[in-house]
């Protein structure tokens, strides 16, 4: 089955809010082994939004729509739906008692418009909103039109609950689509997609579709077929790709890098402590955003001024003169001593130039990243590119990269 996404909004073309359930819903759909091969978005128009149905239907056996099914004259997906299939819309009398309760449990007046939100397409299959009041539907038609709330609130436990049980109890082929993402850093897109250029530009079934986004790098696997035979497709492509590029493989899925160091963390029974100069507090924003943070993370120490590096954490005053706050010595020892000051298992240090100017005749992208455990302190230089909050964001990332090598 292939399967379009229609999202209907004005607000979403203007940029108000972001296109999420797109993205939602193709992930259940591959699930289902349902091919999205189309996402359309269209404003509350009736003619553009009639054109875009149109267009649909000569290339999907499944469209979805989101949006348009709420009670103002803007909400249009219904009607304009119905006028186009030549159906009639009739009451839906369970969601109408759904809505007249809510109304009355809150002793409001029910206007008159909010009936439309009970409103169907005659002989569709009704889904319940069990988190708002505008019901989803799908059609009896060929293609069929699948009718969803806007707000990712009702939208997305209506298709976990209701619309996914539903379309896997239709039947099918028994295909499956399978997707894993594999996660990078320290490696550029570009280089990593020439590693494997063989395998992108031959490649069938299984897929390997490269994506950069925040100065990471993910490889997204996708096998197509049954299900034990896509796991087996799957972890041989995976055991190619590492062989090649292992050192930069950090983890699965959606999870960022500061989450898997996080977690790392958190399940070695070890605890952090960090003094950051350039990043001033970004890597403990990072540690203290995950759940059970007070288990690992002891603390940190903002450590800008050369006085606070010496004064607070005990940097010798010839290490500052010798090097300076930019080195390596210093990043080691800042690293070594905010361990011992707040009492961690690990310390882990950042100082360098962000920039726009240059520091201690170091050009901004110069940064020392320093980490001490229990079997030993190293430091590691990083010359990285880009505007202050970028480079900042980098050590950052390479700080939990790095962390994770010790880890592991």
């Amino acid at each position: 089955m292939n399967a379009e996404v229609i999202a209907v909004g004005s607000e979403l073309l203007l940029g108000q809010i972001t296109n999420s359930n797109a993205r939602f819903l193709s992930e259940k759909m591959t699930g289902l082994g349902i091919n999205v091969y189309y996402h359309t978005t269209v404003g509350d128009n009736r003619e553009r939004l009639t054109e875009a149905i149109r267009v649909a239907s000569g290339r999907a056996d499944l469209v979805i729509m989101t949006g348009g099914l709420g009670p103002t004259k803007d909400d249009l997906t219904k009607e304009t739906l119905a006028e186009y299939l030549d159906k009639e819309l009739v009451i839906h009398g369970q969601t109408l008692d759904v809505i007249t309760r809510f109304f009355e449990k809150r002793r409001q007046p029910m206007t008159a418009n909010n009936k439309k939100q009970a409103q169907v397409i005659k002989g569709s299959h009704v889904f319940k909103n069990n988190h708002g009041l505008a019901c989803g539907m799908v059609t009896d038609t060929t293609p069929s039109f699948l009718l969803l709330p806007g707000p990712p609130k009702e939208m997305y436990p209506m298709v976990e609950e209701e619309v996914i049980p539903y379309l896997a109890g239709k039947g099918g082929s028994g295909v499956e689509i399978t997707s894993r993402v594999l996660r990078f850093f320290g490696i550029g897109e570009s280089a990593l997609a020439d590693m494997f250029d063989d395998l992108i530009e031959n490649q069938e079934n299984p897929t390997i579709a490269p994506l950069a986004s925040g100065g990471e790098v993910t490889l997204r696997l996708t096998a197509k077929g049954a299900s034990l035979s896509n796991k087996k497709a799957l972890d041989e492509l995976e055991s190619t790709i590492l062989s090649s590029v292992n050192d930069f493989f950090y983890g699965y899925g959606n999870d960022p890098l500061s989450k898997v160091a996080a977690e790392k963390l958190k399940s070695s029974n070890m605890t952090i402590a960090s003094a950051e100069s350039l990043t001033g507090g970004l890597f403990g924003e990072w540690m203290t955003e995950h759940s059970g943070a007070s288990s690992f993370y002891n603390g940190g120490v903002i450590c800008y001024d050369a006085k606070v590096k010496q004064n607070v954490l005990n940097v010798k005053e010839e290490t500052v003169r010798n090097y300076g706050t930019v080195s390596a010595e210093c990043a080691e020892e800042l690293a070594v001593n905010v361990k011992a000051v707040l009492g961690s298992d690990i310390g882990i240090s950042f100082t360098g130039v962000a920039g726009p100017y240059s520091l201690e005749n170091k050009e901004p992208g110069i940064v020392f990243l320093g980490i001490s455990t229990p079997s030993g302190t190293k430091s590691y230089p990083l010359n990285l590119a880009g505007s202050r909050a970028q480079i900042r964001e980098r050590a950052a990332m390479y700080g939990c990269f790095y962390l994770l090598r010790e880890l592991n």
